[in-house]
C-alpha cells in the first residue's frame, strides 16, 4: 500500500517528531508512506491521503482527483468553523458553548465575552473581552477575518480533548491554563489523563458518527459542575498530550485503523 501525509511546509517542520512516528508505524505496517507538503502532488497510484493541514479546498482537490482522504473535506470544513461547529451540535442535541457570528460591535450585549477568529487553532487568536473598549480593539485587529463570539463560561480554565479515531475514543485529556482563562497545552498549561463517564463517550461518539470522521480531538469545557460542554473540533489535531499521559502510539492506532479502512485487514 502507498500513501502520503500532507502538510503545510511550516507545519511539517512543527510536527516533524510525528511526521517520524507516522511513517516509522507505516513502514512497519507494509505502508510506503511519504511526506508531501505546499503543492507538492502524490503520485497517482496512491491508496490514500493522510491530510493534516487546516484546508478544506485542498483536501477537496484530492477528493476530486479520486484519493481516499483521511478526513474528508467536509470534516476539516465543519471543524475549522467554529459556527458551524456550534450548528452541528445543535443539530445533534449536543450541549455546546452558545456560538454566533459577529459583525460588529452591536452584536455584543453584555460582557464578560469570549472573541474568535472563526477559523483559528491553538488558543493563539482568542480573546477574553470584559468591556466594549476590549472588544473593539480584537474585532479592529481581524477587520478581515470572520470572528465569532460567546459568553465567558466559567471553568477554571479547564478543559478535556477526546482524541477519536473513527467510532472509537482513544483517549482523553483534562488541560488546565497557566496563569490563563485558556487551557490550551502549547500555551503553558499543565495536563494529566482523563477517564471519561459512559454518557459522555456517547456523545464524542455521536458527534464522530454524525460526522463520519477518521481522526478528530474534540474538545469540551470542563464546567466547575462536573459537566462537559462541547467548544470545538480540531481537525487536523495535535497530538502531544495523549503522548505525554498515554502509552501508546496515535500514529500506529492510525495505520491500523487505514488499512482496515482501505480493506487490507
Amino acid at each position: 500500500m502507498k500513501g502520503y501525509v500532507y502538510y503545510s511546509r511550516e507545519e511539517s517542520i512543527r510536527n516533524r517528531a510525528f511526521i517520524h512516528d507516522l511513517i516509522d508505524e507505516a513502514n512497519k505496517s507494509g505502508i510506503d508512506l511519504q511526506l508531501i507538503v505546499d503543492d507538492e502532488q502524490p503520485d497517482a497510484d496512491a491508496d490514500f491521503i493522510l491530510f493534516r493541514d487546516r484546508n478544506p479546498e485542498i483536501s477537496a482537490s484530492f477528493e476530486r482527483q479520486g484519493f481516499r482522504v483521511f478526513n474528508r473535506s467536509e470534516v476539516n470544513g465543519i471543524a475549522n468553523d467554529k459556527l458551524r461547529t456550534f450548528e452541528l451540535a445543535t443539530l445533534l442535541g449536543v450541549p455546546a458553548v452558545p456560538t454566533k457570528k459577529l459583525r460588529s460591535i452591536n452584536d455584543i450585549q453584555s460582557y464578560p465575552v469570549v472573541i474568535k477568529t472563526a477559523d483559528g487553532h491553538g488558543g493563539n487568536e482568542v480573546f477574553l473581552c470584559k468591556s466594549a473598549v476590549e472588544a473593539k480593539g480584537f474585532i479592529s485587529k481581524f477587520t478581515n477575518r470572520s470572528l465569532i463570539v460567546q459568553p465567558y463560561t466559567e471553568s477554571n480554565a479547564t478543559d478535556v480533548r477526546v482524541f477519536v479515531i473513527g467510532e472509537k475514543i482513544v483517549g482523553a485529556v483534562k488541560r488546565r491554563g497557566n496563569d490563563s482563562f485558556k487551557s490550551n497545552y502549547i500555551l503553558g498549561g499543565s495536563i494529566e489523563k482523563y477517564k471519561m463517564s459512559s454518557w459522555q463517550e456517547n456523545e464524542v461518539v455521536r458527534i464522530a458518527k454524525a460526522l463520519k470522521s477518521d481522526y478528530i480531538g474534540i474538545d469540551f469545557l470542563l464546567l466547575t459542575n462536573g459537566r462537559l460542554i462541547l467548544n470545538e473540533i480540531e481537525d487536523p489535531v495535535g497530538a502531544r498530550s495523549l503522548y505525554q499521559t498515554h502509552d501508546f502510539s496515535v500514529a500506529k492506532k492510525l495505520m491500523d485503523y487505514i488499512l482496515i479502512k482501505q480493506n487490507y485487514r
